[in-house]
């Protein structure tokens, strides 16, 4: 993946990108889901995640007490050390996320503990959430952090707007 023309093709379309989601908090196609459904299939066709990993060099998940508790055994340390060495509590949310950035358990892209990674982490980039519309904050964080987000994002505006009256 190449990160710089992900980030060129974010700052042309971004404006573009967030007038539309704003809009669809209003506005919503009858059939949204099945639109959502038909383009991120598509999106999962052509993006491979493993060529990335901005979200793990980017963002930071939050993690809850069942991954600490999973991840702190695989490392056989207990929770409170598994959190004093990796993690640490956010000031403004109280969410319990990664003490550095990039991601401490990114290793050459890739996820050393991928079979066993927080919740948040499996669940990104978080397309499946219904009902759709009601993410769009969540998509306009990510549209910049997330190839596989831009590219839906940006389908669904070529689309409702090329089929609908939008």
């Amino acid at each position: 993946m190449d990160l710089q023309k992900f980030e060129r093709q974010v700052s042309r379309k971004k404006k573009k990108l967030t007038q539309f989601l704003a809009k669809l908090d209003t506005v919503i196609p009858e059939d949204l889901p099945a639109l959502v459904a038909e383009e991120d299939a598509a999106v999962w066709t052509e993006t491979d995640c493993t060529t990335c990993a901005n979200c793990c060099k980017t963002m930071t998940p939050t993690y809850s007490q069942a991954d600490i508790k999973r991840i702190a055994a695989h490392f056989q340390l207990s929770p409170k050390a598994f959190f004093e060495k990796y993690l640490a509590r956010d000031e403004d949310s109280k969410d319990i996320v990664n003490r550095s950035q990039p991601c401490p358990f990114l290793e050459a892209d890739k996820c050393s503990i991928y079979a066993i990674r927080p919740k948040d982490c499996a669940d990104f980039p978080h397309h499946f959430r219904r009902p759709f519309d009601e993410y769009n904050d969540t998509y306009l964080q990510n549209l910049s952090r997330c190839p596989a987000t831009f590219r839906l994002i940006d389908r669904l505006q070529k689309r409702v707007t090329g089929e609908y009256d939008f």
